[in-house]
């Protein structure tokens, strides 16, 4: 057997050598290769000469091979979901493996956006493998290494909340892995853009509605909430908004394009009609051209100056939109 990082071996103490600790090897040959137990690493009870010790084994701060009899979170070629330590600028996300040490996630690894990138506190799904000096190094985890360990979701999910954690950033959407609880490791999933209230970050914990149990076994979920509860939030979130407007009105309207809404309100196109059918509805509002505003009410001086700012913005259409957009963010 040889020594290998990022593996738990079970090994015999052959000497002690104070201040230093217990050099194990594989047999009492002479000619065998030995390994540093140093004091510090030994957990629990401390081992005699003659023992046999389980170690797991990994690369000191100087690059030697050293054992603890501490147990870490991840093994070589195992996949786990540890959580971010800290993050290096050049190098890449630290993972807490359990030990006292670790687990490097290269920045090679994450998206090119950095704000979707982790924070401290996020847990990612890795990979422990070894780097070209055969030290121990994370990968994010692939669709492939999920599949060998993921159920089907039970139809009963439809319309459930779930506990997910962001596994891969797509431009369109995000897929997640949801908790599976007592039935398992998780079930994959996907969230599309228009479904997120905000964006997510990779390893990011969210709470999430299954809309989807598909064929395949796998989800589609959503951070809003049921169409008609999700409707109401958003109109009295759009009529918050108006109110907070000088005139009581806005340059967007159902002929708004979607990437503006998102943009706007994190809402998706349908869900902004939603809202805004209900006001118009309820006679809350009007819309004139590409703009809405409040509606009417007698003696209100200020509707008539909305109106007029409202003409002027017909003539700007949706790139009075765009502009007005760019100016909020």
């Amino acid at each position: 057997m040889t020594l290998i990082a990022g593996t738990t071996a079970t090994l015999l103490v052959k000497r002690e050598v104070p201040p230093y600790g217990w050099f194990l090897a594989e047999d009492e040959a002479e000619d065998t290769p030995e390994l540093l137990l140093p004091y510090g690493e030994a957990a629990g009870n401390r081992p005699s000469v003659g023992d046999s010790a389980d170690v797991f084994i990994f690369h000191d701060d100087k690059g030697r091979l050293t054992a603890t009899t501490r147990k870490p979170l991840l093994e070589l070629g195992q996949m786990g979901r540890l959580a971010m330590a800290d993050f290096h600028p050049r190098f890449g996300c630290f993972l807490e493996l359990g030990i006292g040490r670790q687990l490097l996630l290269p920045i090679k690894e994450l998206p090119d956006s950095r704000e979707r990138w982790p924070q401290p506190g996020d847990e990612l799904h890795v990979i422990m493998k070894h780097d070209k000096e055969g030290r121990m190094l994370a990968r994010l985890a692939k669709i492939e290494d999920y599949e060998r360990v993921v159920f089907r979701a039970p139809s009963s999910w439809h319309h459930e909340q779930r506990d997910c954690w962001v596994t891969d950033i797509y431009k369109d959407g995000v897929f997640v892995l949801a908790h599976g609880g007592v039935l398992g490791y998780g079930v994959l999933g996907y969230m599309p853009n228009a479904s997120m209230n905000r964006p997510l970050r990779l390893g990011e914990k969210t709470v999430a509605r299954v809309t989807q149990v598909r064929d395949d076994g796998r989800v589609t979920l959503s951070m809003r909430p049921a169409k008609e509860v999700g409707r109401l939030e958003d109109s009295d979130r759009l009529l918050a908004f108006l109110q907070g407007r000088p005139g009581g009105a806005m340059p967007y309207s159902d002929a708004t394009p979607a990437d503006v809404i998102q943009k706007r309100f994190g809402l998706s196109k349908s869900a902004f009609k939603r809202a805004l059918g209900k006001l118009m509805k309820e006679r809350q509002i009007v819309q004139d051209g590409n703009w809405t505003r409040l509606a009417a009410s007698d003696g209100d001086s200020q509707v008539a100056g909305a109106g007029s700012e409202a003409g002027a913005g017909r003539a700007g259409g949706s790139e009075s939109a765009e502009n007005e957009s760019a100016k909020s963010e």
